[in-house]
């Protein structure tokens, strides 16, 4: 990745009010919260010219972090000869995610 291509998605993470890290699920939701709040269709409180300019970025961030998440290669093969259970796995890979990971009580 050039530095030119980490300057897009440093100021796409911004346009779209990002954590440093952020899971597939937190980049989605924050472009709908954003398209809700800027579309020109749904919006009243700017002109409809400002929020489709405000859109269109919104849009170009949401596909610049597409484009880097897509880009990144998930391991499909255990490493180092680890024999994991089903369970194990899971919660390795999704453990933190608060939708797939463990419920809390």
């Amino acid at each position: 990745m050039t530095k030119k291509d980490w300057e897009k998605v440093t100021a796409a993470k911004k346009i779209l009010e990002l954590e440093d890290k952020a899971t597939l699920a937190d980049i989605k939701k924050a472009f709908r919260r954003k398209s809700k709040k800027h579309h020109p269709d749904l919006s009243a409180t700017n002109s409809s010219s400002d929020n489709g300019r405000t859109m269109h970025k919104i849009s170009e961030a949401y596909e610049v972090l597409m484009q880097y998440c897509g880009n990144y290669k998930f391991p499909l093969v255990l490493e180092g000869g680890e024999d994991l259970e089903a369970e194990d796995w899971w919660m390795d890979r999704f453990g933190q995610d608060p939708l797939w990971g463990k419920k809390s009580d």
